[in-house]
């Protein structure tokens, strides 16, 4: 269930209720998607999905009644032999602080308990304490910092690389 209050002024002004649920991502989802990302990222994930096909990866829609993805995430099998490693996360910016990234990263934990794994991993950018304030919330705890880089697409196309800190958190299940 997904509820939201809007305003100008962030003060409750309207109460919206409807029911959501989650999926696999679907190829012809991705147009629906522009919100996640760039033209880059899409395409990342494109491949992403040809990996789930493979049965490498998972990778979740929350969808709307009308089946629009409001929230995406995936889950990659090949990281680590004990844990399923849960990563781009994105949750449509008009409905965050809704529930949705509560019930994508569940719904990606249900999956991989699915495989018979008993922990999740995942890694939040150092400069994202909201993003790891719900991990922690939802029971990950820190175990370590690394490096990561991925390519970048600016406003006028072009590609550069964004090299960031990121602390790696897990949860058993």
């Amino acid at each position: 269930m997904l509820r939201g209050m809007t305003s100008e002024d962030h003060s409750p002004c309207a109460t919206v209720t409807t029911r959501v649920s989650v999926r696999d991502l679907l190829p012809q989802d991705l147009p629906a998607c522009t919100w996640s990302g760039s033209a880059t990222h899409l395409r990342h994930v494109e491949r992403e999905l040809t990996r789930a096909a493979a049965g490498e990866v998972d990778y979740l829609a929350v969808c709307t009644p009308v089946d629009l993805p409001v929230a995406i995430g995936g889950i990659d099998y090949q990281v680590s032999e004990e844990a399923g490693t849960i990563g781009q996360l994105a949750v449509l910016p008009a409905l965050q602080s809704c529930g949705l990234g509560t019930l994508l990263v569940r719904a990606a934990e249900d999956r991989i308990r699915d495989r018979g794994l008993r922990s999740a991993e995942l890694a939040v950018e150092e400069d994202n304490p909201r993003a790891r304030a719900l991990y922690e919330r939802l029971g990950y705890v820190a175990y370590g910092r690394e490096p990561d880089a991925w390519d970048e697409e600016g406003p006028d196309g072009s590609i550069r690389r964004h090299e960031t800190m990121c602390i790696r958190m897990r949860r058993s299940l």
